[in-house]
């Protein structure tokens, strides 16, 4: 009943659920990832995958050009390539551009 008082709590938990479909799918991949580091890998590229989704920017495109990029950028500056502080960057380099 808790989203009678709160507006902005759902009904239902069918947007989570969506969110975590392709983990609880993959589940089963993940017995054959080799080991424990390679399971920590893989679940920091789908978090960051869900955050360029949370964020509206393109995974393959972040992906591409982060890896481009992250031999040149100095360690205290690679805060700049997380998908919310890319797509700022690249937004208003576009808007420089125009």
């Amino acid at each position: 009943m808790r989203f009678t008082e709160n507006g902005t709590v759902e009904i239902d938990n069918y947007l989570a659920e969506n969110r975590i479909r392709p983990i609880v799918l993959g589940r089963k991949n993940y017995l054959s990832a080799g080991s424990h580091a390679a399971v920590k890998r893989g679940g920091r590229i789908y978090s960051l995958f869900s955050i360029c989704i949370l964020h509206k920017v393109n995974p393959t495109e972040w992906l591409v050009d982060v890896l481009k990029r992250t031999g040149k950028t100095p360690n205290p500056e690679l805060c700049r390539l997380l998908p919310r502080n890319w797509k700022a960057e690249r937004e208003a380099t576009l808007a420089e551009a125009a």
